[in-house]
């Protein structure tokens, strides 16, 4: 019985080290661009675009664009 629980712990400690190695080794990926526009109009609404490029460790570069619009509120 102490045998199976000794074995069950290093079964766990070795794919917890493995798993962890795994994520230290593929890393993040690098941001190549960050651009953050925003404007206002005459009524108030505000308007902002957020585009990021980012490039991944096997080379894929993935462009993301985000808008927001925001508008003030009504004045009673």
């Amino acid at each position: 019985m102490k045998h199976k629980i000794m074995n069950y712990m290093a079964v766990v400690c070795v794919a917890t080290s493995v798993l962890t190695l795994s994520l230290l080794l593929v890393g993040c990926d690098r941001e190549v661009s960050n651009t953050k526009n925003s404007s206002v109009s005459s009524d108030g609404t505000v308007k902002s675009t957020e585009k990021t490029v980012t490039q991944s460790k096997d080379g894929t570069v993935t462009k993301t664009e985000e808008s927001k619009k925001t508008t003030p509120p009504e004045k009673p």
